[in-house]
């Protein structure tokens, strides 16, 4: 067993009171988080939370009860992911490395590796480090289940039969430290689903030939098959069990859109979902009986809708402590009376409470980012303006402090994804930029997730189009309202925001003044080739993914030049920044790279970073600070915010 060095005094500075400056410097932004991944015991008496002090990462144990830090753990350069109590006394730690396996044929890859710490023998247990042929790597989130007094993690693996890797759901007993393989998949595995007890109840597939999902249910050790849709793209999801412990429901989507199906897990007949809990959004789950309760939705604003009304009743009163700010629901206690929120606002910033249900207060656990005061936090407004074609476009408006609304300089920042969503809260990156004196408007473009089905459809082709006119009808909204001034813009991203950001200057040309691409796309073309290359095969649900939004049949279509920043660098009308780790799995550092040989090639101002040892999403403090430097360096000089 591996034992961990512990740590303890420091922990007190967390929660000790911070002497903020006037202005927070941009590192404070840049630094990752003061608090983050915090989870509650079962029980409601622990913390356990991710920190960072003097340069070094750490987990801390708080004792909610004493107000103080009992033990701790220096994780050093590890990228801790997830941390989840299996129980009142075991915590799962999940890390991931950016690594390729020996004797593996893959590319480099992120893998997540999951430890079970107990705090009585203060040592750490790889969960997968027992499994016989077998990698140890958790290929998906682990759940802890009690099964007749024993605490029982399932988490999904990878499991080999004759050299053939196969998707494997394993069962770890924490007791024993035992990982036994419980269900081995095959080539079309694609998941399970295991209810309170420990019994697995429904397997998913999915054929990427005939691209159909399909899902069987367990009765009597018999697998039968109850539902199975055709999805070249968007394959159902199963969202859980329905609180009565009667059904399972899957989140489907057809031409028609979202759709939720119920099936009776007794005997695998399709039920009518009760009009009152048919839309989930993102579904809310019972901690201790693993059920859905109640669901998310984020339109500019975090709302959460249980469906029993004791349960809404009990949550409106966390929310009448906290009027006209943003509460997210961050975790609880089995029994739901001991209750941990991110607040956003004017009042609080961006601020950890532990809300008391029992005696109905509230106490203040510190601030997510440690140097930022409230004053420093600049208000953040949820709008909506119509696009070109009457495509209504919501976003969010940032607008910097001690600046009337007049003829500002804008960032246009658009979202990763692009299946993806800003969220409501503290960003700090937005408000990294919003800091040195620029109004931030982060579109929420067609093709984006969270604003109805037919919102993400109106994206498809869409990919350097109208996904790219959005952004910049979004600048000339500002304009004709005097609230920028349209000849200071210039426009940065990370992901799909990064292509966003190079399509700027050379594709919705006579916008921007200046462009920062992180991690972005700078050629579809070959980009889609490197995915064929990962996945071993020209046709896959990731390439069916990204030539949906692009418009095209497949990697060779000639269209691909016309939305390909690559293609158009000779038309760069704005100098361009581009900033790209080493170690990104997600989009290759190759299309930074030929980006910027492009634009020196045809004599562009282009400016290349390269982040040492970084992923794709900027996980330490070292390069997010670094990025962040330079991104704030370059748009200063390009664009001066005075």
């Amino acid at each position: 067993m591996r034992r961990w060095s512990a740590w303890l005094g420091l922990a007190m500075f967390v929660f000790a009171g911070v002497n903020r400056p006037a202005a927070a410097p941009l590192e404070a932004y840049g630094r990752l988080p003061t608090i983050e991944d915090i989870d509650i015991t079962p029980n409601g008496k622990l913390l356990a939370f991710v920190t960072e002090l003097s340069g070094q990462r750490m987990i801390v144990i708080y004792d909610i009860d004493a107000a103080s830090p009992s033990w701790g753990l220096r994780v050093g350069e590890q990228k801790i992911r997830q941390l989840h109590w299996a129980d009142n006394d075991r915590l799962l730690i999940t890390a991931s490395t950016t690594s390729s396996i020996f004797g593996v044929i893959a590319p480099k890859q992120e893998y997540f590796v999951t430890q079970s710490v107990s705090l009585a023998t203060k040592s750490g247990h790889p969960i997968l480090q027992d499994a016989t042929d077998s990698l140890n790597v958790s290929l998906g989130v682990p759940e802890s289940r009690t099964i007749g007094g024993h605490t029982v993690v399932f988490v999904q693996g990878m499991h080999f039969v004759n050299n053939l890797g196969f998707l494997t759901l394993f069962s770890v007993d924490l007791d024993s430290n035992r990982a036994r393989a419980v269900a081995v998949g095959n080539k079309y595995a694609a998941g399970w689903w295991v209810d309170e007890r420990g019994n697995i109840i429904a397997a998913a597939s999915y054929d990427n030939d005939s691209r159909t999902w399909s899902i069987k249910l367990s009765h009597d050790g018999m697998w039968q098959e109850v539902y199975s849709q055709v999805s070249p793209v968007d394959p159902p999801e199963i969202l859980g069990i329905t609180s009565d412990g009667a059904s399972l429901v899957l989140q489907t989507i057809d031409d028609k859109g979202f759709s939720p199906v119920w099936i009776n897990l007794s005997d695998g007949t399709r039920q009518p979902p009760p009009a009152t809990n048919s839309t989930f959004g993102v579904p809310l789950e019972d901690p201790a009986t693993h059920r859905i309760i109640g669901g998310v939705a984020e339109l500019g604003h975090t709302k959460y809708k249980f469906f029993n009304a004791a349960d809404q009743l009990a949550w409106n009163s966390v929310l009448d402590a906290f009027p006209d700010e943003n509460v997210r629901l961050v975790a609880w206690s089995a029994d739901r009376k001991r209750i941990i929120v991110l607040v956003d606002g004017t009042r609080n910033g961006s601020e950890y409470m532990a809300v008391d249900l029992n005696s109905n207060r509230a106490t203040d656990l510190g601030p997510a980012y440690r140097g930022i005061a409230v004053s420093d936090v600049a208000p953040v407004t949820f709008i909506h303006y119509a696009a070109a074609d009457g495509t209504t476009i919501p976003a969010y408006l940032t607008l910097p402090n001690g600046h009337a609304a007049e003829n500002l300089p804008l960032i246009v920042f658009p979202h990763g994804g692009p299946l993806a969503e800003d969220e409501p809260g503290f960003d700090w990156w937005a408000q990294a930029m919003a800091s040195r004196g620029y109004a931030v408007l982060q579109p929420e473009f067609r093709g984006s997730d969270g604003y109805g089905y037919p919102h993400t459809v109106a994206g498809f082709g869409q990919f350097g189009r109208k996904m790219q006119t959005d952004l910049s009808d979004g600048v000339r909204f500002l304009a004709s309202e005097h609230i920028v001034d349209p000849k200071r813009v210039c426009i940065v991203g990370g992901s799909y925001g990064g292509y966003a950001a190079l399509a700027g200057p050379t594709l919705d040309r006579g916008v921007y003044r200046c462009a920062v691409s992180v991690g972005g796309i700078s050629d579809p073309r070959t980009f889609l080739r490197w995915i064929e290359h990962r996945e071993a095969k020209s046709d896959s649900l990731p390439i069916r993914f990204w030539t949906r939004f692009m418009g095209v049949e497949n990697g060779d279509d000639p269209k691909l030049s016309e939305i390909s920043p690559l293609s158009h660098a000779d038309n760069a009308d704005a100098p361009i920044l581009l900033i790209h780790g080493t170690d990104d799995t997600v989009v290759p550092i190759e299309q930074s790279e030929d980006m910027s040989d492009a634009l020196k090639a045809a004599g562009k101002p282009v400016t290349f970073v390269k982040l040492k040892s970084e992923d794709h999403w900027l996980s330490r403090t070292e390069t997010r600070q670094q990025m962040l430097s330079a991104t704030v360096d370059f748009l200063e000089r390009n664009n001066p915010p005075n």
